[in-house]
């Protein structure tokens, strides 16, 4: 009978060690439940998608005054292609239009990431067709210089509609 009543603490703490290896499993089981529900309720935050507030657009149409500007000056060139004045031509065309490339990419660099990929790309057709002027005059050429020169517009009137204004 001693041995039996000597087993019996020993037995005890054996089922107790088994009875809190239990609650300890059941309790992991609940504890990631519970977090699996929480994360699962949470709501991710609501980011909005970049746009053009009032002040972006005041700031860019002041910045675009230099580039429409420029517009406005390529009747000009027009003129001194159809009276085959080529150094002027090429004067007007490193001259006032020079500045043409450093404004538009300080434009561009105002837009929004997703439209500055297309007025980069815009600005680029643009100044191409002005270099394309430029050798058709030092060839002499005023058919040629004429074709670029409608071209030139037209990428200009282009590159203008990619810039917000409301």
């Amino acid at each position: 009978m001693s041995r039996t009543l000597s087993s019996f603490p020993e037995r005890l703490a054996s089922e107790q060690t088994m009875m809190m290896r239990s609650y300890r499993s059941i309790l992991t089981v609940i504890l990631a439940m519970v977090m699996t529900f929480l994360v699962s309720c949470g709501s991710p935050s609501a980011t909005t998608a970049p746009t053009y507030t009032p002040e972006k657009i005041a700031q860019i149409q002041t910045s675009a005054t230099r580039v429409l500007e420029l517009r406005e000056k390529m009747p000009v060139l027009e003129a001194n292609i159809q009276d085959e004045n080529w150094v002027d031509i090429s004067s007007f065309i490193h001259g006032p239009l020079g500045d043409l490339g450093r404004s538009s990419n300080y434009l561009t660099g105002q837009l929004l990431p997703k439209d500055q990929k297309a007025a980069k790309q815009a600005a680029e057709v643009l100044l191409k067709s002005l270099v394309k002027i430029d050798e058709a005059s030092v060839e002499r050429n005023s058919q040629l210089a004429l074709k670029n020169y409608e071209a030139a517009l037209k990428n200009f009137d282009d590159f203008l509609e990619l810039i917000p204004t409301s």
